[in-house]
């Protein structure tokens, strides 16, 4: 005979049926990102609201802006300056203008750089803010090439012919060729290049000057001019330099010796002190 399937009861049914801690934690389950996600954009709006409490009324943006992150640790605790060898410090600290405990956020790295670069000695700054709270500053240096000296007045030049101070240039005394009048410092750096070419003859020189900024004179220490060609000093000092290894010129008791031909070679002797002078021509 064929079984008989036995007719669920109700009581089984209810023992099946999940129990009501159950079907709530379904229910929450479902309902959790929700949650997590309302939560989140709460979080967010509180924050915002605290930040701008924190920002205020009343001050430029910048400023609320960087007393706000302040507040949350971002201020200067360091102020790193690389690439500085002759700049005054205490010139650069002006310049930047910021101390430890400023807001970071409210330091203007474009404006402390601006300032930087009126600094004579500082061709060019990079500013950064490294977070949480510190200042880099990497400078680049004019370096000079010469001493110009015009009107009785000396002041130290970069290759471009501008002025690097005004201070400072009896430390490079002896170190620094002379150069001087008018024209003479956006001229100089040429020159300077052709006399270390020529170290017999640039240890030699005290001064050069320029002529109706044209062209140079050279004064040598046993009081000879040499006059240089306009625009080929180069070739006029290896000529010289030639003359001085073969004849020993320089060495000559001559008043100057002219350079501006490039065909020959004039030399003007010292007047001879037992010579008597010749009486002036009538006329």
């Amino acid at each position: 005979m064929p079984r008989v399937k036995p007719a669920t009861t109700a009581t089984s049914r209810m023992q099946d049926r999940p129990g009501r801690l159950k079907l709530m934690w379904r229910r929450q389950r479902r309902m959790l990102p929700a949650f997590v996600l309302g939560g989140g954009a709460l979080v967010v709006l509180l924050l915002l609201a605290a930040l701008v409490h924190m920002l205020g009324r009343g001050a430029d943006f910048n400023e609320r802006l960087g007393n706000a992150m302040a507040g949350l640790g971002f201020r200067v605790r360091e102020v790193v300056i690389e690439g500085r060898q002759k700049t005054p410090e205490p010139l650069l600290r002006a310049a930047l203008g910021v101390h430890p405990g400023d807001p970071i956020f409210s330091f203007s790295v474009a404006g402390a750089r601006a300032r930087l670069e009126t600094i004579n000695w500082v061709k060019s700054a990079v500013v950064e803010r490294v977070l949480p709270g510190t200042i880099l500053v990497l400078l680049t240096e004019r370096s000079p090439v010469a001493i110009w000296q015009r009107d009785g007045k000396f002041a130290l030049i970069d290759r471009d012919g501008n002025t690097v101070t005004d201070s400072d240039v009896a430390t490079f005394a002896g170190q620094l060729p002379l150069v001087v009048g008018v024209g003479a410092p956006k001229a100089a750096a040429a020159l300077v290049d052709a006399l270390a070419a020529q170290p017999t003859l640039q240890s030699r020189v005290i001064a050069a000057v320029r002529i109706g900024e044209r062209r140079w004179n050279l004064q040598m220490n046993n009081g000879t001019d040499v006059l240089l060609p306009e625009g080929a000093e180069a070739q006029a000092l290896a000529k010289l330099a030639e003359l001085q290894a073969t004849h020993a010129l320089l060495d000559r008791p001559l008043h100057a010796v002219d350079l501006r031909l490039p065909d020959r070679l004039v030399v003007r002797p010292l007047p001879d002190p037992n010579k008597p002078a010749q009486p002036a021509k009538k006329t």
